[in-house]
């Protein structure tokens, strides 16, 4: 299958999401920081896009959004690794229902069990997952992730109320919000007055400054 391609229109941030969660990308590079590097030169899309881009968002340290959909990807932080960004945490405990792509046999994996599609398909409902029992996570708090592909990741639920994992923060540059002039210009290039939903990694980028 051919890798994703970035869509006339689409926002930069939703297509590293849908490229990230790629079932051909996560076969083929199941390095999370190569997949990024990949995914974010593909979002590059045509030169327009580029411009809107660079009006919209003048670097690339915001981060994305990540669906879970492999069992793989879910990260279980140690209690040293999370930090305190000032929001109620709230201890979710996965316990999923498994799809299956009836064409390309890949497995899915859901919060709530109804009718799902992926690649344009029906999915088939297989069971609960019995192997997500017991991964327990802490809501709405951020932790580090020192083997990328960003800074922070943080477990949060979605307008759909599943669990997504942002991904946010780059980790070749040091937070300098002590620094106010930095602060402010950040804060300003990426609005952080009306940061947006808590899915989002502006929201938590900002709430990092």
């Amino acid at each position: 299958m051919p890798l994703p391609s970035r869509k006339k229109n689409e926002d930069k941030s939703d297509f590293l999401s849908r490229c990230m969660s790629d079932e051909t990308m996560n076969k083929e590079y199941d390095n999370n920081s190569q997949r990024y590097a990949i995914c974010l030169n593909r979002s590059k899309g045509s030169l327009l896009q580029q411009v809107c881009d660079n009006i919209s968002e003048s670097d690339d340290s915001i981060g994305y959004t990540e669906e879970i959909n492999d069992f793989a990807s879910i990260v279980v932080p140690e209690d040293t690794e999370y930090l305190d960004f000032g929001e109620n945490p709230e201890e979710y405990i996965f316990s999923k229902y498994k799809y299956k792509d009836p064409r390309t046999g890949q497995i899915y994996y859901f919060d709530m069990r109804k009718n799902h599609m992926m690649n344009g398909r029906n999915l088939v409902y297989v069971g609960k997952a019995a192997e997500y029992q017991g991964k327990k996570v802490t809501l709405n708090k951020p932790f580090r992730t020192p083997k990328g592909p960003k800074k922070f990741s943080v477990y949060v639920k979605n307008e759909k109320g599943n669990v997504v994992k942002v991904n946010f923060g780059d980790p070749n540059m040091k937070i300098k919000k002590n620094i106010p002039e930095r602060r402010k210009s950040f804060r300003a290039r990426h609005n952080c007055d009306s940061p947006g939903p808590k899915w989002k990694a502006r929201y938590w980028s900002c709430k990092a400054w």
